[in-house]
């Protein structure tokens, strides 16, 4: 399971002294445990649901590296990018413009979607394939100009 490689990583990290990564990876745990607990019961976060509490990491740390740009606090800024690569390790990769292009484009080819009624119906359908490997905002701009 990730969360158990990235314990592991954690005592790699630990082990080499590296601060960051050290840092990086306690944060992620505390928030995976987190998450775990809250809600009505406890239980046990599978990768799917692992990835996504790491989404939500890399989200507050970029909203966080561009406060502190706008703040003027430049090496805090760097900080925050620095634990996103850590973290962006443990998601799947990103897609590129073109690649997210044609995905959209044959999912709303193959399904038929094209006015705008359609676009509750397209973004399921387009999240389903893109399975997180894009912004969400970026993800519902292009579906929303390629039905008109």
């Amino acid at each position: 399971m990730l969360i158990d490689q990235i314990r592991a990583d954690l005592i790699t990290a630990t082990k080499a002294k590296e601060a960051l990564r050290q840092r990086t990876l306690r944060s992620a745990i505390a928030a995976v445990q987190e998450a775990q607990v809250s809600g009505e019961a406890a239980s046990t976060l599978d990768d799917d649901g692992v990835q996504a509490v790491l989404k939500s990491q890399v989200k507050r740390r970029l909203d966080a590296a561009e406060a502190f740009d706008s703040g003027g606090a430049a090496d805090r800024a760097a900080a925050e990018r620095a634990e996103i690569e850590v973290l962006e390790a443990y998601l799947p990769a990103a897609l590129s413009a073109d690649e997210l292009e044609a995905l959209v484009g044959d999912v709303l080819a193959d399904n038929g979607f094209t006015k705008k009624a359609d676009m509750g119906l397209a973004m399921k359908a387009v999240n389903v394939e893109v399975a997180g490997r894009a912004e969400g905002r970026v993800v519902a701009d292009l579906v929303k100009s390629r039905l008109s």
